[in-house]
């Protein structure tokens, strides 16, 4: 799959041309889009779980492993995209993402039982943790420093609108007839971009082999899989308190044991999953601001539809439709905003917008039984729109620190970081609401004003945890050319050099 790097004088790689050539163009428009038929299955099946509780006679606690599966097999394979992504070209990976997403998917649509759709959950699962690792690696490889900023902002616009229109078209599905019409409406638009990657896909990387570590993947299912469940059963009154505890207790021993195994393999130079990426100190501070970001967002779009349902007395389509102008505002934004990153650097983006977001949970602390609806949406669609002045910019600035040989460890790493800081997000405002709730009851609140009650806390305790992606925004810049390799000891592997081609066929 991959020529050999010729030792006569070639011409520059296309990747360091001021624009990106058509043929690029077309690579990262086909991985834009798997990207997003992938993500916007994710939320698809929030808005189908009663149905499908229905038709296959489950408890809601069985139909939520639909999520739950999902996110936790998301969290086990995205950091194995590391080693796969400089293991393996381009092309091969992709295939094998669209390949087990399609083939998931068709599973999905045909299963009679609710194991086998289960079970289809997860393969779909398997394809959806690799593809953004892959988009975002291949856009490092592709396009020069001075136009990754759009570039990153296209990555935004994904992120955000696929997530946000999903339970919108399930909806809109579901008024049509049966769940199973979700999976057949995707189906055939995964098979058609899998087709069209094959064919029109060129490899974006320089494969090397890299051996797999046989004590790495068991690791990383005991770090990350009982991590990720156990913060998701948080706040759960069903389940005894020690079971998450002892998931969670799980989780972080085996978090140590893998980063042990990592630093290891890091001095022979075959890291599973190089943990020298936090040597880089911009990529290391982008990280933690997008892990704070990432916990406050989901725990906000936790919180919002319930205190919409049960305090305000919406109907469920009613939320969604005033969820969804916040999603797509911040994906709208993205690319606008990845432009003017090109233009004046971070911290004119994310200094402001963090600031903003703070005002936004201060704001949501004050909410009452008499807030008009759209006054809540209004700041539903604020905070969003902030996000994307602070995501846009930290994506770019995160992968821009680094060198090429250690941008599919990035990728993979920044992955990882949102499955984990969004349950943790999730499983913090659920906690923090569950108590002061019920001791607002216990005084003698009503219902409404009880939950209303624990929703304050919430918010504060978000914008707590907030100001400190505020204070971090300050040490934010922009990555110069000569700042990936600024790190004493991260040496490049043998062999390869960041200046070699990138492209092959």
């Amino acid at each position: 799959m991959s020529a050999p790097v010729s030792t006569t004088p070639t011409p520059a790689p296309e990747a360091s041309q001021p624009s990106a050539p058509g043929s690029n163009r077309s690579i990262i428009a086909i991985l834009l889009v798997g990207a997003f038929i992938v993500i916007l299955n994710e939320t698809t099946m929030n808005v189908a779980l009663s149905q499908i509780m229905g038709d296959f006679g489950v408890t809601e606690r069985s139909a939520q492993w639909l999520t739950t599966a999902f996110m936790l097999t998301m969290a086990i394979v995205i950091p194995i995209t590391g080693w796969m992504l400089e293991r393996f070209p381009t092309r091969v990976v992709f295939t094998l993402a669209m390949g087990l997403f399609s083939a998931g998917t068709a599973i999905a649509a045909i299963a009679p039982t609710f194991a086998i759709l289960l079970g289809g959950r997860v393969v779909q699962a398997t394809g959806t943790a690799m593809m953004m690792p892959l988009l975002m690696t291949t856009i490092m490889h592709l396009v020069p420093p001075h136009g990754r900023g759009q570039m990153m902002g296209n990555i935004s616009m994904v992120i955000a609108v696929a997530p946000a229109t999903g339970p919108t078209l399930s909806g809109v599905l579901l008024q049509l007839g049966s769940w199973r019409y979700i999976f057949a409406f995707v189906l055939p638009i995964a098979i058609a971009i899998l087709v069209l990657g094959r064919l029109k896909l060129r490899n974006a990387n320089e494969p090397r082999p890299v051996p797999l570590d046989g004590w790495s993947i068991p690791l990383t299912i005991i770090a990350f899989g009982p991590l990720i469940y156990g913060l998701s059963l948080i706040g759960d009154t069903t389940i005894p308190f020690w079971e998450p505890m002892l998931a969670i207790g799980i989780g972080i021993g085996g978090l140590i044991g893998f980063a042990a195994r990592q630093f290891v393999l890091q001095s022979q130079d075959r890291a599973f999953l190089d943990l020298r990426t936090f040597t880089h100190g911009t990529f290391t501070v982008a990280l933690m601001m997008m892990a704070i970001g990432m916990m406050a967002l989901f725990g906000t779009i936790i919180m919002l539809p319930l205190l919409l349902q049960r305090v305000y007395g919406l109907e469920p389509l009613q939320v969604g439709l005033m969820m969804l102008p916040g999603g797509i505002a911040m994906g709208v934004m993205g690319p606008l905003i990845g432009r003017l990153y090109d233009r004046v650097g971070p911290r004119p983006l994310v200094i402001p917008a963090s600031v903003v977001v703070l005002a936004v949970f201060i704001g949501f602390s004050f909410l009452t039984p008499t807030t008009p609806w759209w006054l809540v949406m209004v700041g539903h669609m604020t905070m969003s729109t902030s996000f994307a002045f602070i995501f846009t910019p930290l994506f770019t600035v995160a992968l821009g620190s680094l060198p090429k040989r250690l941008y599919s460890h990035g990728s993979a790493l920044i992955g990882t970081i949102q499955q984990v800081a969004g349950a943790a997000g999730t499983a913090l405002f659920v906690t923090v609401f569950a108590m002061q709730s019920d001791a607002a009851a216990a005084a003698g609140a009503g219902a409404a004003q009880a939950m209303l009650e624990g929703a304050h806390w919430a918010f504060l305790g978000a914008g707590a945890v907030w100001t400190a992606a505020v204070i971090s925004s300050i040490f934010l810049r922009r990555p110069t050319e000569t700042d990936a390799d600024a790190v004493t000891g991260d040496q490049a592997h043998p062999g390869a050099s960041d200046d070699t081609p990138m492209l092959t066929h």
